[in-house]
């Protein structure tokens, strides 16, 4: 029997934009919030960097949004960079209220950084542990609050539509989603009257990733499966420097390392990045990281090397405590050997295709954060932007909610999960595998540098996995394995349609066989939609 809850909202993924959402909706509505493990795993609890924002007087929103047009390679929404931008350093004090605490320099002001892309020191950050300073302070409010009901080790399934009534109807809406309850093995049906989805990223579809585990784009193939709009999918951030090491599973080494003074070398020291662009070891991720790529297949080499040596231990130590600290631990002392470090996939553009409001193409439905596509980012998305864009649309999409609520009422009565005819699990190797496989070909054909060759081959294996794992789907007992396993593979899919309707190179999307910029057919979002 399926259990079945209500609330006013329900809000999916516990990371800055669900839990900022949420603090500002809970005043006016009963809010509850499902995160599939604990509810500080994500995202935002893995970002080191900051916040990218105008505070300092020799700074100004115009060269914030120059620098985010920029970086976008010509395909952001110049619109919602202002929005973003303008409203940005408004979030940085309500954060501040709200009890982060962000590094101060030596005269009591915010000590702002400087990273890739940048062309001033605007980033707000507590050390290097910035993400970690904001999650902690958001959940400490989020659980005093009454109206909010936090579900840990809940993973949604899908979400609910009249899909779920067999009424065929181009007005979809969202009334909720079903919910897996894992500790209990319970299915749920949660009825809301609005949802938002903010389940972070999808590191996960590919093999070498600096995202945590929970990061399998579960929230852009659930709203794919229910009929929204999907945007710009094959514009995939890898983040240059992750440190390259048998055990440290991607760990990420800041961009704020190489906007603090870090140069990228070989092995023998030879610096490189001059060859590549003007700003050199400042360069925006897409450049570097193609640089980095390029480096490695020239030499044979495995990896880089990002040195510090030749700065100031202690600056180094204080700046960067978590980065120095998670080194040590692999043997390497960063104020006195170079770190290697090799290009990871770290961050996705595109997502869930949503307007000014973060509302979607499905009435009812709004996402925010990294799972949402509002046309920020564009092709390439400056550093540090994400958080900020997160705080900025979850709010937006706050306020819009708050105007509409009263008028909305929940849905009409939907049927049960069903799993009937299902049996339980056997063949766990065929769920591991297939995950692995699809995350391998993701890694050797979709990644810094592609082809319709490798991109084709890709999507006939990827094709291929998707109807084995939905045969086995359908007669197996649901577990989180494979919902994620089923996400996998769908965002795989969307990654690599996306890829092949550009038929150029921009920002994060560099083909071989199209390796110019095509203004005249291509400025414009890719957007895919499953009916």
């Amino acid at each position: 029997m399926t259990q079945e809850l209500k609330t006013d909202v329900l809000v999916i993924g516990s990371g800055i934009g669900g839990l900022y959402f949420a603090i500002n909706m809970a005043d006016h509505a009963t809010v509850t919030i499902i995160t599939k493990k604990e509810s500080s795993t994500s995202n935002t609890n893995w970002a080191q960097g900051g916040i990218a924002a105008t505070i300092d007087s020799n700074d100004s929103s115009e060269l914030h949004i120059a620098d985010t047009l920029d970086a976008g390679a010509g395909l952001c929404n110049r619109e919602m960079v202002e929005i973003m931008v303008n409203e940005g350093p408004t979030h940085i004090r309500r954060l501040m209220e709200l009890g982060v605490e962000f590094t101060l320099g030596p005269n009591h002001h915010l000590d702002l950084g400087k990273e890739g892309g940048h062309s001033r020191n605007r980033i707000v950050h507590a050390k290097d542990l910035t993400g970690r300073e904001v999650e902690t302070a958001l959940l400490e409010r989020v659980n005093a609050h009454p109206n909010i009901t936090l579900l840990e080790h809940h993973y949604a399934l899908e979400l609910i539509t009249e899909h779920h009534l067999d009424i065929k109807t181009n007005e979809i809406n969202c009334y909720g989603a079903y919910v897996l309850d894992t500790l209990n093995h319970r299915p749920k049906k949660i009825m809301s009257k609005v949802t938002l989805v903010a389940t972070g990223g999808l590191g996960h579809v590919y093999l070498h990733t600096t995202n945590p585990d929970i990061a399998t784009g579960d929230g852009v193939a659930m709203a794919y499966r229910a009929g929204a709009e999907i945007a710009n999918m094959e514009f995939i951030q890898f983040h240059p420097t992750s440190l390259y090491h048998p055990k440290a599973k991607s760990f990420l080494i800041s961009e704020a390392v190489r906007g603090f003074g870090g140069i990228l070398r070989h092995k023998d020291g030879e610096a490189f990045m001059h060859r590549y662009d003007r700003r050199e070891n400042l360069a925006p991720r897409d450049i570097v990281a193609r640089a980095i790529d390029a480096e490695m297949k020239l030499t044979g080499e495995e990896c880089v090397f990002l040195d510090v040596t030749h700065l100031d231990p202690d600056s180094v130590r204080e700046h960067f405590p978590n980065i120095y600290e998670t080194c040590l631990e692999y043997g390497i002392d960063m104020t006195k050997e170079m770190i290697p470090v090799v290009p990871a996939a770290h961050y996705s553009c595109g997502g869930i295709r949503t307007d000014e409001y973060g509302r979607t193409t499905i009435n009812r439905l709004y996402a925010c954060g990294e799972t949402s596509c509002t046309g920020v980012h564009g092709a390439n998305r400056l550093a540090s932007n994400s958080l900020l864009e997160a705080l900025v649309f979850a709010w937006r999409s706050s306020i819009d909610i708050k105007e509409r609520l009263h008028s909305i009422r929940f849905g009409q009565e939907f049927p049960d999960w069903d799993d009937s005819g299902t049996t339980n699990p056997e063949e766990w190797i065929l769920v591991s595998h297939n995950k692995r496989e699809a995350q391998e070909v993701m890694n050797d054909y979709v990644g810094i540098v592609r082809s319709d060759l490798r991109l084709k081959r890709a999507l006939r294996r990827i094709e291929f996995l998707k109807d084995e794992t939905e045969e086995y789907y359908k007669k197996t007992r649901i577990t989180p394995q494979i919902i994620e396993l089923r996400n996998i593979i769908k965002v795989a899919s969307l990654v690599i349609e996306s890829a092949l309707k550009r038929r150029e190179s921009r920002g994060l999307h560099y083909t071989t066989d199209f390796p110019e910029k095509d203004d005249k057919y291509y400025l414009k979002d890719t957007v895919l939609r499953s009916f």
